[in-house]
């Protein structure tokens, strides 16, 4: 686990931002407690409507947790809304937007602790001792984002952008008939840095949110009679 850590934090240190396979991310929540991915996958089929979508897109579902990650461990708050700027969210900024809560059976399910003892392994320690909180205020959302054949879906309908944050971690957890849903990389003057797309469950982006914009092209269905969609989990990390 150690290894695979180092080996991230030391792209991130570098680049901004790293791709992670999904074997790789698999073995670091494996050490981590995961258990019963299939039933925390399952979640997704779970989510309310994004009502708050400036776009007038009925695309997006999703819930909504926060909660204190520390070394002491995972405690969970008090639901709240998820807020952004305008600085960083033009389109859906601005406004305190109330989501549906994350379940209780899925916010103490051993996935989810999993990949937040994971999140708390990989970015504390890239986090400078003079600015390292002793508690991180983390959020997580639970994203579908479905495709119609009269509607593609846009998992970053503001564009490219940062989320606000110290530290994101979005993981995929499904993909079901749908083409494209390419992550793109860029350095704070807009230059391209990478691109990758998520295929497979698992496999994610992480990104130092102060020194990277990221955005995702929008989803289409490959065959238009069945249902289409991505599911993903976003996790970020900020300094209360």
């Amino acid at each position: 686990m150690t290894e695979k850590l180092h080996r991230i934090g030391d792209a991130v240190a570098t680049e901004g931002f790293s791709f992670v396979e999904s074997a790789d991310m698999q073995g670091l929540l494996d050490v981590a407690g995961l258990r019963d991915w299939e039933g925390f996958s399952a979640s997704w089929d779970d989510l309310g409507l994004d009502a708050f979508m400036a776009d007038g897109g009925r695309y997006r579902r999703r819930r909504h947790a926060a909660f204190a990650l520390s070394a002491d461990g995972i405690r969970r708050k008090p639901h709240q809304p998820h807020y952004q700027s305008r600085d960083y969210n033009p389109l859906n900024g601005g406004l305190e937007r109330w989501f549906e809560p994350i379940t209780e059976a899925t916010g103490t399910h051993p996935a989810l602790e999993a990949v937040l003892k994971t999140c708390f392994a990989l970015f504390d320690p890239l986090t400078p001792a003079g600015t390292k909180p002793e508690v991180w205020h983390t959020e997580v959302h639970q994203f579908r984002i479905e495709a119609r054949a009269d509607e593609a879906g846009r998992p970053t309908p503001e564009g490219m952008h940062r989320d606000g944050v110290d530290w994101v971690l979005v993981m995929l957890v499904r993909r079901e008939n749908v083409s494209s849903g390419t992550t793109n990389i860029h350095d704070l003057a807009g230059r391209p840095l990478g691109s990758f797309t998520l295929r497979q469950p698992l496999e994610s982006a992480v990104v130092d949110d102060a020194r990277v914009f990221h955005g995702v092209t929008p989803v289409e269905p490959i065959d238009p009679a069945r249902p289409a969609f991505r599911d993903v989990l976003v996790v970020t990390m900020r300094r209360p």
